[in-house]
């Protein structure tokens, strides 16, 4: 019984995991890089580079794979640091659309900026 109930715990949890919360807004799998930016701001962070893949195309909210050759698609992934007291997140955007979304640790004042 116990198991079961820790089972459906880590369901409820790892099913939001793929979400953000902007304010009372929240961002997720599919959605584009300017709806990121107007919803949550500027992230601390933005790490650049391509990658090449199968082409893809998404059906009901899933990713599938067709075709035999490979297209470069470029890769952005965003880091916002919301300070010491909430996890900082990290989003992979492949072709201008949220893949990931990542939590990471606790965030931490940047002595470096102003």
């Amino acid at each position: 019984m116990i198991a079961g109930a820790m089972l459906g715990i880590v369901l409820a949890t790892s099913a939001h995991a793929d979400s953000m919360r902007c304010g009372n807004r929240l961002v997720g799998e599919g959605d584009t890089r300017s709806m990121v930016l107007e919803l949550c701001g500027e992230p601390t962070e933005v790490q650049t580079r391509s990658i090449l893949r199968r082409p893809t195309f998404r059906l009901n909210g899933r990713l599938y794979f067709s075709g035999d050759g490979f297209e470069e698609l470029p890769v952005e992934v965003w880091t916002y640091n919301l300070g010491p007291y909430q996890l900082m997140r990290r989003i992979k955007f492949v072709d201008g659309l949220i893949e990931q979304i990542e939590t990471l640790g606790h965030g931490f004042i940047d002595s470096s900026k102003p």
